[in-house]
C-alpha cells in the first residue's frame, strides 16, 4: 500500500533537506495603481468643486453672515440642506466656519440653528478629517502647524479627552481637522470627542446669538471697551493654554539620582 505524503508543516527528518522558503506575496500592481488614482480623482473632484463655488460666487455670499441669511431665505424649506451642504463642502477648506453658526441664529429660532450649526460642524470635521486620512496624508502631514503637532502625545495617552479640549478651545480650524486626520487617533474618538467639544460653544451662539447682535447694535463705546479686554485677556489665557503641552514636551526630563546600595546584615 501506498503511504501518504507527510504534511507540509512536519519537522524535515535528521539529514533531510530544509523545507523551502515562502515567498512574501505582494499586493498586485493594479491594486496600488487604482488606490493612486482613486486619490489623484478626489484631490481633482475636490480643486474643480473649489473652482465651481469661486466660478458661482459661493465665496463671496457665503463670507458674510448678511448674503448667507439672504441667500438661505429665498431657498425656503432647501435652505436647510444647502446650509449643511455647503459649511461641509466648503468650510474645511478655507471659508470660516464662524461665518455659518454666526448666520444660523439670524436666520431660523434658536432650537434649529443649534442642530443645522452642530450639523454642518460635524459634517465639516468628517470631511476635512477623511480627506487628511485617506487622500492626502503625506502633503498635508508636512504642512500641519508645530502648535497642533505638540499635542501628538497626549492623543496617544488620553485621546478622547484631549480631542475634546482642542475642540472646546480651538473649535474647528481647518488645519485642525488635518492634523486629527494624519494623527493615530481613531474616528470615532475623533466624532465623539469633536461632538462633545462642539456642544457648548455651538449652544451658546445659536442660543445668545441673536440677543448678542440686539445688544450689540445699541450698545455704548464704554461696553464694546469693555468687551474688548474681555476678548484679548481670553486671548492671552488660551494662548498661556495652548503653549503649556508644548513647553512640558520640550522641558528635558531631569535625572534621578541613583541611591546609594544599602548594606547588608
Amino acid at each position: 500500500m501506498r503511504q501518504s505524503d507527510p504534511p507540509a508543516d512536519r519537522a524535515p527528518e535528521p539529514g533531510g533537506a530544509p523545507p523551502a522558503a515562502v515567498a512574501p506575496v505582494s499586493p498586485p500592481p493594479d491594486l496600488a495603481g487604482a488606490g493612486r488614482r482613486g486619490k489623484i480623482g478626489a484631490v481633482a473632484a475636490v480643486v474643480a468643486l473649489l473652482v465651481v463655488a469661486q466660478r458661482a460666487g459661493l465665496f463671496e455670499t457665503f463670507g458674510e453672515p448678511a448674503r448667507i441669511k439672504l441667500a438661505l431665505v429665498e431657498l425656503g424649506p432647501w435652505g436647510y440642506v444647502a446650509f449643511v451642504a455647503a459649511y461641509a463642502a466648503l468650510q474645511p477648506f478655507g471659508v470660516p466656519g464662524t461665518v455659518f453658526i454666526l448666520a444660523a441664529p439670524l436666520i431660523w429660532p434658536w432650537p434649529v440653528a443649534f442642530a443645522l450649526s452642530m450639523a454642518g460642524t460635524m459634517a465639516a470635521s468628517v470631511v476635512g478629517f477623511s480627506f487628511a486620512r485617506f487622500v492626502a496624508r503625506d502633503w498635508i502631514s508636512r504642512r500641519v502647524p508645530a502648535r497642533f503637532r505638540a499635542y501628538d502625545e497626549a492623543l496617544e495617552k488620553r485621546a478622547l479627552f484631549t480631542v475634546f479640549m482642542l475642540r472646546l478651545i480651538f473649535w474647528m480650524p481647518p488645519m485642525l481637522h488635518a492634523f486629527f486626520g494624519v494623527s493615530r487617533v481613531r474616528f470615532w474618538t475623533h466624532f465623539w470627542g469633536s461632538l462633545a467639544g462642539y456642544i457648548l460653544p455651538l449652544l451658546a451662539t445659536a442660543y445668545f446669538g441673536q440677543k448678542v447682535f440686539d445688544f450689540l447694535r445699541n450698545a455704548p463705546p464704554a461696553v464694546w471697551a469693555g468687551m474688548g479686554a474681555m476678548t484679548v485677556a481670553l486671548l492671552v489665557v488660551l494662548f498661556r493654554v495652548a503653549r503649556r503641552p508644548r513647553q512640558e514636551i520640550s522641558r528635558p526630563t531631569p535625572a534621578r539620582p541613583s541611591r546609594p546600595a544599602e548594606a547588608r546584615d
